[in-house]
């Protein structure tokens, strides 16, 4: 039986946070297999992600509030050796989907670790660990999916659907660092948040997701599926209203650039981008 710290510290609700990358990249393929595609999720979301969380909270061993975690609990050996068994149990699994899958998973679990390790710690550098977490959760993720979860060998070029994720991601990941500026800088730690400021933070996501909603009208438009973007937008219109009031309300006063806020945010747009991209799939799969 885990330990109470150690099932805290793996996170598991914190994954649905990356669910909208799965689901955008299962809207993309015409034909999936429904084995795999299964075998898929519960590997990213149940063993991959949960590993990746308690890993970095081994390393870091946060006093503060972190991501989805209000007051975590002290690490113990026990949390460092279930991400182990997490991993593993990851990479064996994912060669049932295919051995080329189990190779991705290795590459982003190793990638990962780099992120948190203290003895190459990426993180506390503020684009290269900006980079790594956007392109890794975002574009590398989809591509996975995207690939592995078919039916068939796909002719489409998925380049511009995995830069639009990562492009989403890239526009929150700032927000999700913003209440933790001052613990992080004393784990000798810069965030790209802290380099932006907290206006900054809010201008620069602000810029990286009109981006992506430009590139994602393009990419449906191109398709001949404008319907998508417009079914998109309405799903999505609680994100730009918090966006903006929780802006106005960090602009008057820094304080409520706080813990409360950024979980309210994420939940808010992960639950909206969920069934945006879960509601474009199920009209595909019935249509």
């Amino acid at each position: 039986m885990l330990k109470k710290s150690t099932i805290q510290l793996l996170r598991f609700h914190f994954s649905f946070f990356l669910l909208p990358v799965y689901l955008f990249a299962l809207s993309e393929v015409n034909d999936f297999n429904i084995s795999r595609t299964i075998l898929i999720f519960l590997i990213l979301h149940l063993l991959v992600y949960p590993a990746s969380n308690g890993y970095n909270s081994y390393m870091d061993r946060d006093k503060g509030s972190i991501g989805g975690v209000r007051n975590p609990m002290a690490p113990t050996q026990e949390l460092f050796y279930t991400t182990i068994v997490f991993d593993a149990a990851a990479v064996l699994l994912a060669l049932f989907v295919h051995p080329f899958f189990s190779i991705g998973i290795m590459i982003y679990i190793l990638v990962s670790k780099s992120y948190s390790y203290r003895g190459i710690r990426l993180k506390k550098f503020p684009v290269a660990g900006y980079l790594t977490v956007i392109i890794f959760q975002g574009a590398f993720t989809f591509l996975l999916v995207y690939f592995f979860s078919s039916d068939h060998f796909l002719v489409h070029n998925p380049t511009l659907p995995a830069i639009i994720s990562t492009l989403f991601i890239g526009g929150f990941y700032p927000l999700t660092q913003i209440y933790q500026h001052q613990s992080d800088l004393n784990d000798g730690v810069t965030t790209i948040s802290y380099r932006l400021g907290y206006r900054g933070s809010f201008i620069f996501c602000g810029i990286v997701y009109t981006l992506a909603l430009a590139l994602l009208f393009y990419h449906y438009k191109a398709d001949g599926a404008a319907w998508k973007f417009v079914l998109f937008m309405l799903i999505m219109a609680p994100v730009p209203y918090f966006f903006l009031k929780w802006a106005i309300a960090v602009w008057k006063n820094d304080a409520s650039a706080d813990f409360n806020n950024t979980m309210k945010m994420n939940v808010i747009a992960s639950v909206c981008t969920s069934i945006a991209f879960l509601s474009i799939l199920l009209i595909k799969i019935f249509e």
